[in-house]
């Protein structure tokens, strides 16, 4: 069972989406959202007693920022973005994202995405004097034939959903091992979150993907964030919120790695 959270002051929730119909979506689109507006985001946040979030773009909307963005300038200082840009995409619309609090760009390798592998290199290389980052999902399983081009990218490189590994593997796997030898590299950071995307055990424990969350959360305190992925795209029934923050109490060991996970490393990372 999860053990209730609530977090130091300044905690960050590093991957949320927002949805709003007033945005139309792509023609890439794999499927229609509900609203998910940022005032239910900020009463979501404001029972878990979270005070900064990443709103990070979603599929549905493409190359579009503008939900994205609003809903960061609507947080104000509190609100970060990670963005869907591409290596045309000029310095000034590059900076003027930045200056709404854009800090880095979303690939995403499984359905809807738009960016393909071979601009991940070109995307990189606009990005590295901003200071962005990368946030890839791909499936975790796949990362030992992407490990050493990982490596080398000129920016900092952040993994969604503990690896988002399908299915998930053993701590003692190729794969996992893979992960952590991104880490281990200092300039490559995991959120720990969405379980339930992955998982094959289930709620309310996710047990074997927590299994690999917990050891990153303890062996990689510094190289952790926490996520809730709200609202949940295309989960039913959806989890609760509180339940997916109570789960990092398990998973980190003790109140220091908790704020170091919640506070200290996205402040790092995005800086806040």
């Amino acid at each position: 069972m999860t053990t209730p959270l609530m977090p130091a002051p300044l905690a960050c929730d590093c991957h949320v989406h927002v949805y709003d119909a007033a945005y139309p979506l792509a023609p890439t689109a794999t499927f229609v959202p509900p609203d998910a507006l940022v005032q239910r985001l900020a009463a979501m946040h404001g029972a878990l007693g979270i005070q900064r979030a990443v709103v990070v773009q979603p599929t549905g909307y493409g190359f579009d920022n503008r939900c994205t963005m609003a809903a960061v300038a609507a947080l104000g200082q509190r609100g970060r973005a990670v963005v869907v840009v591409n290596a045309d995409t000029t310095d000034a619309a590059l900076q003027t994202l930045h200056d709404g609090g854009a800090r880095g760009v979303r690939f995403m390798m499984l359905a809807g995405g738009v960016l393909p592998w071979d601009a991940l290199e070109p995307v990189a290389a606009r990005i590295r004097l901003l200071g962005w980052h990368i946030n890839l999902q791909m499936n975790g399983c796949e990362l030992p034939q992407v490990q050493d081009r990982l490596a080398r990218l000129p920016v900092p490189l952040v993994l969604d959903h503990i690896g988002k590994f399908l299915p998930p593997p053993t701590v003692d796997s190729a794969a996992f091992r893979s992960l952590c030898t991104l880490l281990d590299g200092g300039r490559a950071w995991v959120k720990l979150s969405a379980p339930y995307e992955s998982s094959q055990t289930g709620a309310p424990d996710y047990a074997d993907v927590g299994a690999l969350a917990a050891l990153l959360a303890r062996e990689y305190p510094d190289r952790c964030l926490w996520a809730s992925n709200w609202p949940h795209p295309n989960r039913d029934p959806l989890p609760r919120d509180a339940d997916l923050l109570g789960l990092l109490n398990g998973w980190a060991g003790d109140a220091a790695t908790v704020r170091r996970i919640l506070v200290d490393n996205p402040q790092t990372l995005y800086g806040f």
